[in-house]
């Protein structure tokens, strides 16, 4: 498959750098690749795949979660689906002398990792269509971190141990496995004169289990102690989704460059606050979801429903590798009961194309002829991000609009607000501040 092509991923990735000294940051911007540029799959197509996807992380998201809280879950068939479907990709070099990989950005993950030729192993794990690995031989800057380093002694791993005074780990994502030993290198973001070259840990591993499909790797930039932001103790960070069926880049901003204010916004800039799970550690930005309206309707979902519970589960996060949004099971029955008298469509009985409502076009019309009133989320001390309905419902193939928002389990599942609910929609993570601010934006105006 032609997908990510290493040629045009160098072609359509422009990254502008400013170094700034001041107080040590690091301040740039990327522009990432779409989870689908160059793939000669239609709209109609990358559409399903990419909620067959999101199905399958919220499965592993909340068997993750469930796991840690010493839950258990039932035995739930996870799809085996590529890394890669839903989620945007950023192409840095690796090494020195650079090695251009593409890396899945995450902001659910907070390891950085990448496929490469182990020096402790004969073979690596490859997939077909990927990129050649990695190779630390080639590279001068390459060292294998110690077991007594900080993210041999504080990542999160599903398995580590140490051999020869080297951290060996294994990580499960669900429908995924890698495992790899933990390394030193210098990171390269740019093209051309516009570089910036930063150190940092990272996993030098492959995938046991599971695939990636055209990248390499994951850059994580979840809360975590081994993210791309926890690492450099970059401030703030802030990204603009272009629309999913655009195939286009999307802007990502770090360091003094994440800042709403400097770029045009289509509407209000509002906040509210990135919580800490109360009961663990977690990969995971939370941001206080209080309630739903359809329209001008606030509807009967309490934000009780929807907060984190005293042990842990619960809650809403925002997520870069989501496709669809999830909402617990009792908030979903609401939704879905008000979806269905405001649309005034035929409904498509039973599960469609992995979307748990679906509504029947007539004959000739297209979605964009269809209204319906905005989805609004409600966040504690009131921003509330309003939804226009290209950002809550799909156009899954002619003839077929669904609502891309799915249900997680009541009892322990995670409400997660996804990539269709965050198109041309600024938002940005004060990870020094703990806020959540965002702006309806067209973003490939910035």
């Amino acid at each position: 498959m032609a997908r990510h092509h290493h040629l045009l991923l160098l072609h359509l990735l422009y990254l502008a750098v400013v170094l700034t000294a001041t107080h040590g940051s690091i301040d740039f911007r990327a522009d990432l690749n779409h989870p689908y540029a160059g793939s000669s799959l239609s709209k109609d197509e990358f559409i399903t795949i990419a909620a067959r996807a999101s199905n399958a992380r919220a499965a592993r998201i909340n068997a993750r979660l469930a796991r840690i809280l010493g839950q258990g879950l039932p035995a739930v068939d996870v799809p085996l689906t590529p890394l890669s479907d839903q989620g945007h990709s950023l192409t840095v070099g690796i090494g020195t002398p650079p090695q251009p990989r593409t890396l899945i950005v995450d902001t659910g993950s907070d390891l950085i990792w990448t496929q490469c030729q182990l020096l402790f192993r004969r073979t690596a794990a490859r997939q077909r269509g990927e990129p050649p690995l990695y190779d630390p031989r080639r590279s001068s800057s390459f060292a294998f971190l110690p077991c007594s380093s900080r993210l041999c002694q504080e990542g999160q791993f599903s398995d580590k141990n140490c051999t020869r005074n080297r951290c060996l780990y294994d990580d499960v994502y669900g429908s995924a496995e890698a495992d790899g030993v933990l390394a030193s290198e210098t990171f390269t973001f740019g093209v051309h004169t516009k570089v910036v070259s930063l150190h940092l840990g990272f996993g030098c591993g492959a995938l046991s289990a599971g695939s990636l499909v055209g990248a390499s790797g994951i850059m994580g930039l979840s809360p975590g102690t081994m993210s791309l932001i926890s690492q450099l103790s970059v401030p703030r960070f802030s990204y603009c989704l272009t629309p999913f069926a655009d195939r286009a880049p999307s802007p990502m901003f770090f360091g003094a460059m994440a800042d709403l204010h400097k770029y045009k916004t289509t509407g209000a800039i509002q906040t509210t606050s990135i919580l800490s799970n109360p009961a663990m550690e977690t990969a995971y930005y939370y941001v206080p979801l209080v309630g739903l309206s359809l329209g001008a309707k606030r509807l009967a979902v309490s934000a009780a429903a929807l907060a984190i519970k005293p042990d842990g589960s619960g809650g809403t996060i925002v997520d870069s590798g989501s496709t669809i949004s999830y909402i617990v099971e009792k908030a979903f029955k609401v939704l879905k009961k008000a979806v269905l008298k405001t649309v005034r469509l035929p409904v498509v009985n039973g599960t469609v194309e992995d979307y748990e409502l679906c509504f029947a076009l007539p004959r000739g019309v297209a979605m964009s002829s269809v209204k319906t009133p905005p989805l609004v989320l409600h966040f504690e001390g009131g921003a509330a991000m309003v939804l226009t309905k290209d950002n809550y419902f799909q156009e899954v193939r002619a003839g077929l609009m669904c609502l891309a928002v799915g249900s997680s389990p009541d009892d322990f599942g995670v409400s997660i607000i996804g990539n269709v609910q965050q198109q041309n929609m600024h938002v940005l993570f004060d990870v020094r501040n703990q806020k959540f601010s965002f702006a309806p934006t067209q973003c490939d105006s910035i």
